[in-house]
């Protein structure tokens, strides 16, 4: 009797996977800095807003770029 190993078929890749761990971190950081920015409002520190603006602004432009990457490894299996 001979036996073949078969490789499993995952749902989705490592890549992937990763890709979609690190995009709901970025989602996650975007809720908490709008928290943020609330607290800084009702501090009154406007510098503090604003910096928490910014940074939530790069949160978002990060979460696009990783999902435009997400998108063509879906497509591709990589880039």
């Amino acid at each position: 009797m001979t036996t073949t190993k078969t490789k499993t078929q995952e749902p989705i890749s490592n890549l992937e996977y990763d890709f979609i761990t690190v995009l709901h971190n970025k989602a996650a950081a975007v809720q908490a800095y709008e928290r943020y920015i609330q607290d800084a409002q009702e501090a009154n520190s406007q510098p503090c807003v604003e910096l928490f603006e910014k940074l939530r602004q790069s949160e978002i432009d990060e979460a696009h770029e990783i999902r435009h990457h997400l998108q063509q490894v879906m497509a591709k299996g990589k880039m």
